[in-house]
C-alpha cells in the first residue's frame, strides 16, 4: 500500500470520526422532512405543466375536429355549386387537418398517459414522505429517549451511595449521642439535692396541715378527752435509720 493511499485513508478516519461525532440526529431527520416537504411544491409544477400540455392538446384535438367537419361541408357546398376549384382547395385544407388532427391524437394520447404517471409519481411520493415523516418522528422520540437514559446513567455514575451511607450514619451517632446526654441530665435533675429539699418541704407542709385539722377537732369537741397530738418527729436524715422503740 501506497503511502499516498495510507495518508488519504487516515484523513478520510479522522474527519469522518470528527463529522459522526457532530451529527445531531434528531436535527438530521428533521432536516431531511423538510427537504422532502420543499420537493413538493416542485413536484406539483412539473405534474401541472404536464396536465397543461395535456390540456392544451385536447383542445387543439376539439379544433381540428371542428374544422374538419367544416372543411367537409365546405367541400359538399363547392360542389354542389360546381364549384370544383374551390372544393379542390378545400379538399387540401381538409386533408392536412386530417393530418394535423391525426398527429395531435396521437400526442394527446401520449400527454394523457404523461398525466396519469405524472399524478401516481405525486402520490407515491406524498404516500412515502408520511411514511418517511412517521418514521423520522419515532427515530427523533428514540433519540431523545436515549438522551434522557444517557444522562440518567451518567447521573447513576457520579451517585456515590457510600457517601450518603457514610453521612447518614454520621449523622445517627450524633443524635444517639444527644439523646443519651439529654436522658443523662434529665435524670440527675430528678435526684438532685434541690428535689429532695422539694419533698421535705412538701411533707412538712402536710404535717402542719394534719396538726391544723386536729386543733379544729379538738376545738369543736370532737376528739376524746386526753387526746393529744403529738409533737412532729423530725425526719431522718439521709442515710440514717429511724431507732427502734
Amino acid at each position: 500500500m501506497g503511502l499516498w493511499t495510507r495518508i488519504k485513508r487516515s484523513m478520510r478516519a479522522l474527519f469522518g470520526g470528527i463529522i459522526e461525532s457532530t451529527e445531531d440526529p434528531e436535527l438530521i431527520l428533521q432536516q431531511t422532512i423538510r427537504d422532502m416537504r420543499d420537493r413538493i411544491p416542485d413536484l406539483n409544477n412539473s405534474v401541472a405543466q404536464v396536465m397543461a400540455t395535456e390540456k392544451l392538446l385536447a383542445k387543439n384535438k376539439e379544433r381540428l375536429e371542428s374544422q374538419v367537419v367544416d372543411l367537409d361541408s365546405k367541400i359538399k357546398a363547392s360542389v354542389k355549386m360546381g364549384r370544383d376549384d374551390i372544393a379542390t382547395a378545400y379538399i387540401g385544407q381538409l386533408q392536412q387537418a386530417q393530418l394535423d388532427l391525426q398527429r395531435t391524437g396521437h400526442q394527446l394520447e401520449h400527454a394523457q398517459l404523461a398525466s396519469k404517471q405524472a399524478l401516481k409519481a405525486r402520490d407515491n411520493y406524498m404516500l412515502q414522505m408520511q411514511r418517511r415523516t412517521a418514521e423520522a418522528m419515532q427515530l427523533i422520540n428514540q433519540s431523545k429517549q436515549a438522551k434522557l437514559q444517557e444522562q440518567l446513567a451518567q447521573t447513576m455514575a457520579s451517585f456515590q451511595i457510600g457517601d450518603d451511607a457514610s453521612t447518614f450514619d454520621e449523622m445517627r451517632d450524633k443524635i444517639d449521642r444527644r439523646a443519651a446526654a439529654a436522658e443523662a441530665r434529665m435524670q440527675l435533675g430528678t435526684t438532685s439535692v434541690d428535689n429532695q429539699m422539694q419533698e421535705i418541704e412538701k411533707e412538712a407542709m402536710d404535717m402542719q396541715l394534719q396538726d391544723k385539722l386536729l386543733a379544729y377537732k379538738r376545738e369543736m369537741g370532737l376528739l376524746p378527752a386526753g387526746t393529744e397530738t403529738g409533737a412532729p418527729q423530725a425526719l431522718p436524715a439521709q442515710g440514717e435509720t429511724t431507732p427502734q422503740q
